[in-house]
C-alpha cells in the first residue's frame, strides 16, 4: 500500500494543480465574458447573437465531452502529470488560435479545440491530490485548488477590462499555459498510480465504467449530482443579461460582470466546502447544504426582489457561492473508483457534465421555447425544476466516501 501521511495541502502538487485550474477557468470562461465584442467583431449581429454564441458555447462543451474520455483514458494508462501537461500544450495552443479567428465557424472550432484541452486539467489535478493527500486532507486539499482555481474567471474579466481587447486576452491565456509548464517539471507522479503500473491489471478501460451495474451506476449519479453547475453558470448567470431585460426592463447589465460576481462566490464557496465537509466528516451532507444555498438562490433569481441590476449581480454573486460545491462533487467521483479507473471517471464526471450544458441549451431554448412558445422566464424556472429533482435523485444514491480509503484497484485482472 501506499503511504501519503507526509503530504501536505501546501505541497507544491496541490498549488500547481490549483494553479493550472485557475488557467483552465481562465480560459474556460473567457468567451462568456467576451462574448457580446468577440462575435461583433467577427460578423455577428443582434439579430444572430443568441445563435451564434450559442454554437460556439456548445461547441466547447462538445470539446470538453470528447477530450474528458481522451484526458481520463491517458490519465491511468500514461499518468496524472503526462495529462497535465499534454492537455495544457493544447488549449494554450488553441487559445493562440483563437485570437485570429475571423468567423463564427472560425470561433467554433477553435473552441472546439481548446474544448479538447481544457477537458483534462481539473480531472487530472483532483486525482492527483486526491491521491497524494491521507483522507483527512483530500478534501481541503481538493477545496484550495478548487478556491484558487475558479478565481481565474475573475482574472479573466478583469483582464478583459484592463485590455478592451478579446483577442490580447485569449494570447494572455495562452502564455499563461505556457509558464505554467516549467512549475510543473518538479512535480512528483501519484505513488498509487506507480504501483498499479507495475500490476498487470487493466487500467484506464473506459468500458469498465458500463460493463458493471453497480460500477455504472456509481458514475451515473456522479455526474448528475454536478447538474445545478453548468445549469446556473451556462444559462442564469451567463444569459443574466436577457432575463434582466425580461423581469425588469434593463439594457445595461453586463453577463460579463455577472459571471466575475458569480465566480468571486464560486471561489468562497469552493474553498468553504472543504472545511464543511470536514466539521461534518461527510461529503453528502456538505453537498446538500449547498443545494439548499443552490435552490435559495434560484428562488431569489426569479422573485420580485431581483428587480435591478444591483440585486441582479448580488444574485449571481449568491449563485456562484451556491455551486462551490464544483469541487466537492469531482473529489467525490474520484474517490468513487479504484486507483486504475479512477482519473478516467474523475476527468469524464465534470466533461460530462460541462456536455450536458447543450441538452439543458435543448430542453431551455429548443423544446420551451421554440416548440411549446414558453416565454425566457417560464422556461428557465421549469429548467431549473427539472434540473434539481434529477440532481437530488442521484443525491439519494450516491455513496459517501469521506472516510474511503483509495489504495485499491477496479475489475480483473488482464
Amino acid at each position: 500500500m501506499t503511504d501519503n501521511r507526509q503530504q501536505s495541502v501546501f505541497s507544491l502538487a496541490v498549488l500547481v494543480a490549483a494553479l493550472g485550474y485557475f488557467v483552465d477557468i481562465y480560459d474556460l470562461l473567457l468567451f462568456t465574458i467576451v462574448k457580446k465584442p468577440s462575435m461583433l467583431a467577427i460578423g455577428s449581429i443582434d439579430a444572430t447573437m443568441l445563435a451564434d454564441s450559442t454554437k460556439v458555447i456548445n461547441w466547447q462543451m462538445a470539446g470538453l465531452l470528447i477530450g474528458g474520455i481522451i484526458w481520463g483514458v491517458l490519465g491511468d494508462k500514461k499518468g496524472r502529470l503526462s495529462v497535465l501537461f499534454g492537455s495544457i500544450i493544447l488549449y494554450s495552443i488553441a487559445n493562440f488560435i483563437t485570437a485570429y479567428i475571423t468567423t463564427v465557424n472560425h470561433y467554433a472550432a477553435a473552441r472546439f479545440v481548446a474544448g479538447l484541452g481544457l477537458a483534462g486539467e481539473l480531472g487530472a489535478g483532483i486525482t492527483l491530490v486526491s491521491e497524494l493527500l491521507p483522507k483527512e486532507k483530500r478534501g481541503i486539499g481538493t477545496s484550495m485548488v478548487a478556491g484558487i482555481g475558479l478565481a481565474g474567471a475573475v482574472a479573466a474579466y478583469f483582464t478583459f477590462q484592463l485590455t478592451h481587447d478579446w483577442r490580447l486576452c485569449y494570447k494572455i491565456g495562452g502564455v499563461l499555459g505556457i509558464l505554467l509548464l516549467f512549475l510543473r517539471i518538479k512535480v512528483a507522479e501519484s505513488g498509487m498510480f506507480k504501483t498499479v503500473q507495475q500490476t498487470n491489471v487493466s487500467k484506464g478501460n473506459f468500458f469498465m465504467l458500463f460493463n458493471n451495474g453497480k460500477r455504472f451506476k456509481k458514475y451515473l449519479v456522479s455526474i448528475l449530482i454536478g447538474l445545478p453547475t453548468w445549469f446556473c453558470v451556462g444559462i442564469l448567470i451567463n444569459q443574466s443579461d436577457r432575463f434582466g431585460k425580461a423581469m425588469y426592463g434593463t439594457t445595461t447589465l453586463d453577463s460579463g460582470r455577472s459571471i466575475m460576481f458569480s465566480y468571486v462566490g464560486v471561489s468562497i464557496g469552493g474553498l468553504l466546502i472543504g472545511f464543511v465537509s470536514q466539521y461534518f466528516q461527510s461529503r453528502k451532507k456538505a453537498l446538500l447544504l449547498f443545494y439548499v444555498f443552490t435552490i435559495t438562490s434560484m428562488v431569489l433569481y426569479f422573485s420580485s426582489i431581483n428587480n435591478n441590476n444591483t440585486f441582479m449581480y448580488f444574485i449571481c454573486g449568491a449563485l456562484g457561492f451556491s455551486t462551490g460545491f464544483w469541487a466537492l462533487f469531482v473529489t467525490m467521483g474520484a474517490e468513487q473508483f479504484g486507483t486504475n479507473l479512477r482519473a478516467t471517471a474523475a476527468t469524464t464526471i465534470p466533461n460530462m457534465v460541462r456536455g450536458a450544458l447543450p441538452l439543458i441549451n435543448m430542453m431551455f431554448l429548443d423544446l420551451f421555447q421554440k416548440t411549446w412558445s414558453w416565454n425566457l422566464i417560464k422556461s428557465g424556472i421549469v429548467s431549473g425544476i427539472v434540473v434539481m429533482l434529477v440532481t437530488l435523485t442521484a443525491f439519494y444514491f450516491i455513496d459517501e466516501t469521506y472516510h474511503k480509503n483509495l489504495d485499491y484497484i477496479e475489475g480483473a485482472i488482464v
